[in-house]
């Protein structure tokens, strides 16, 4: 057993023999009991189910719900249309069930019906025109589920706030409430904030609403508490109900402790007791309960007897095997929750299949087979029971590292799984070991976003452990930096003019482009960018754009490489020639406007002037007047000059029919 503190015993009671008092209360109430059944139906008959945060405030139960298929959301962001999600038995926030219902969830209500009474109380308050008056803990779901049916609720977790709130404005005391308590408040603190109320308010109305199997169990609790020299409650920390249950045996018992599992029971804790008491949480099952029992029950008997210490008994049982130690083994069995393994002792000895590996994914069978020889950390020896609990995640926890501080001295480079972004950093996880990296070290550009890289597979070197504080930090610039470097020599190793890559486009300036081939930046001049005339970078590609390029030039020493996009074996003019003749009509795009004309693209690099005179069937006095650069028009080819590369263009000649078609030889007015 796991030791924990105990106070001291009372050593003044004449003994008349060992027991243990269990209160009849103990265990699941009727809201606990209905939502986990309600959760198993559920499970049993739906594709795809979720619980929104803890169904109730028990780890065992919520992962035996786990095993049967109900994942766990901390948002109804992760429940997805069709999907069915279970609403926990302390009820939940009205917006959060609003969220659900608009994203096409099938919301199965778990909530306890007492619950649900009280928050149909609060909103019939405020909507008579009274304050609803919450007494119970602020942060606790229940109360935070109630609270938001109402538009102004108040919430006092003590008699002391009540009286605080009514001496801070005299209009308190004529504003109409109703008061209402978490189902499992404390009896005494609810009356006296009801005292202090009536009193002190014209206007107040009274629902006791604390749940009967509540105050029940805490009357039990409180007569066993005081016939027990050690009392036991039994429950999840995260329970209000088991906590209360604690602070009140604590009122009438020298000697209390509140325990999740019969593990962590101290050994010594039942030394000179004559009687124990045992109650538990609304939320506790019952199988739990029934091995703390008899657990008690066998210590009590143990310390009665008087044949043998605790201590001789242990070092008896534990003659080969002891916790903390290492222990090799051969797998003689793999059954559907555990692994067997034949440690050569007389107990039987088992690994969990949790404790089997880090990754909850991996099947036992593809980590160990019947016969397989597999080294261990012994986790528990049960020397009641006979059994030995092993782990091998453990101790493959501590190999991890052992390696990780070979690789600080190694400086080994590692691979893991950005998990989260920290304070000044992010946090990978390299084989379950927690790594910070800090943001100067993450990569990443000054001010970026690091959450992007949650879930990303990096490479880092670890450059600082302590181990005795768990506190590992690396560094992945490190190695992209290392990688950069080697790519910057293997580009400058084989680089030569004409060579060809596919870049991607890192910055733009106005004259032109840098783009990345490979861990080293190059430049593509803007006229190198298209045959077509552009006035900016930006009107042939962007930022992360990928770019095929080629070198025209490169300096070493300057660590300078100029770029070239356009395809120097086409040539332009050609392209005209094949595609054009004198009298045909072309789109073209306006590229320029002069005082005596336009020029515009007919094809990639190559330009023609539309005179001034050639661009409306009217006197203009300026190109502008008509066109506008960039504008695309149909433009008649009236001449060719092949030798000076020249062509000429005009509307005007697709707008006034020509002499022959009019027969008319008139002069142009």
């Amino acid at each position: 057993m796991t030791p924990a503190g105990a106070g001291p015993g009372r050593g003044t009671r004449e003994r008349t023999g060992g027991r243990v008092l269990l209160a009849e209360s103990a265990g699941f109430c009727y809201g606990v009991r209905r939502a986990v059944e309600l959760a198993q139906g559920t499970a049993a008959g739906s594709g795809s189910c979720w619980m929104l945060g803890d169904l109730i405030h028990n780890t065992y139960v919520i992962e035996d719900l786990a095993r049967r298929g109900i994942r766990r959301a901390e948002s109804p962001d992760a429940i997805g249309p069709g999907d069915t999600v279970l609403i926990r038995a302390h009820g939940e926030r009205k917006e959060v069930l609003d969220r659900l219902r608009a994203r096409g969830a099938r919301c199965v209500d778990a909530s306890c019906p007492n619950v649900r009474r009280i928050q149909t109380l609060a909103e019939e308050a405020e909507a008579e025109g009274r304050r609803p008056v919450i007494i119970g803990e602020p942060h606790h779901p229940e109360v935070a589920g109630i609270a938001s049916r109402c538009v102004n609720p108040l919430i006092f977790q003590r008699p002391e706030a009540v009286r605080e709130w009514l001496d801070q404005a005299p209009e308190h005391r004529e504003t109409p409430l109703t008061v209402v308590a978490q189902t499992t408040c404390i009896r005494e603190l609810f009356e006296t904030s009801w005292k202090i109320i009536k009193k002190e308010c014209t206007n107040a109305k009274k629902f006791d609403t604390i749940c009967n199997a509540t105050q029940k169990r805490q009357s039990e609790a409180a007569v066993i508490a005081s016939q027990a020299d050690v009392m036991v409650v039994v429950g999840d920390r995260k329970s209000a109900n088991t906590k209360h249950l604690t602070e009140i045996c604590r009122r009438s018992c020298p000697r209390v402790i509140q325990i999740e599992t019969v593990d962590e029971l101290p050994p010594d804790l039942f030394d000179d007791c004559a009687v124990a008491g045992l109650t538990a949480g609304a939320s506790t099952p019952a199988c739990i309960i029934k091995e703390v029992y008899a657990a008690m029950s066998e210590e009590i008997k143990a310390v009665e007897s008087k044949e043998e210490s605790f201590e001789e008994l242990l070092n008896q049982s534990f003659k080969t095997l002891n916790t903390g130690e290492k222990v090799t083994g051969i797998v003689t069995a793999i059954t559907p929750t555990e692994v067997q393994v034949d440690v050569g002792a007389k107990q039987a000895a088992y690994i969990k299949f949790n404790e089997l590996s880090d990754d909850p994914s991996a099947k036992p069978e593809d980590i160990v087979k019947v016969g397989d020889e597999i080294e261990t950390y012994i986790v528990r020896v049960n020397d009641v029971e006979g059994y030995a609990e092993l782990s091998k995640k453990r101790l493959d926890a501590v190999k991890v590292w052992e390696n990780i501080e070979q690789a600080v001295e190694e400086k080994t480079v590692l691979e893991g799984t950005v998990t989260e972004e920290n304070k000044g950093g992010i946090v990978v996880s390299v084989k379950g070991v927690r790594v910070f990296v800090p943001a100067s070290q993450s990569g990443q550009p000054r001010g970026a976003d690091l959450s992007a890289m949650k879930g990303q597979k990096v490479q880092l070197r670890v450059t600082e452990v302590n181990r005795a504080r768990r506190r590992v930090v690396g560094s992945i610039r490190s190695v992209s930096d290392e990688a950069r470097r080697a790519a910057q020599e293997e580009i400058w190793a084989n680089i030569e003019a004409g060579k060809r890559y596919t870049g991607t486009v890192k910055s733009m300036t106005s004259y032109g482009v840098f783009v990345d081939i490979g861990g080293v930046d190059g430049m593509v001049h803007i006229s190198e960018l298209s045959w077509s005339r552009i006035k900016t970078p930006s009107e042939i590609c962007k930022v992360g754009d990928t770019m095929e390029v080629y070198v025209i030039s490169y300096d070493p020493e300057k660590r300078k490489i100029s770029l070239g996009v356009k395809d120097h074996d086409v040539d332009p003019w050609q392209v005209f020639m094949d595609k054009y003749a004198v009298g045909d009509v072309a789109s073209v795009r306006v590229v320029k406007l002069m005082t005596f004309g336009a020029f515009a693209e007919v094809v990639p690099g190559v330009d023609g002037l539309i005179h001034i005179s050639q661009i409306a069937d009217r006197r203009i006095e300026k190109p502008e007047d008509v066109l506008s650069e960039g504008q695309i028009v149909d433009a008649k080819i009236t001449a060719v000059d092949e030798e000076r590369k020249k062509i000429s263009l005009s509307i005007r000649a697709l707008l006034v029919p020509s002499v022959e078609e009019t027969g008319d030889g008139g002069a142009e007015e």
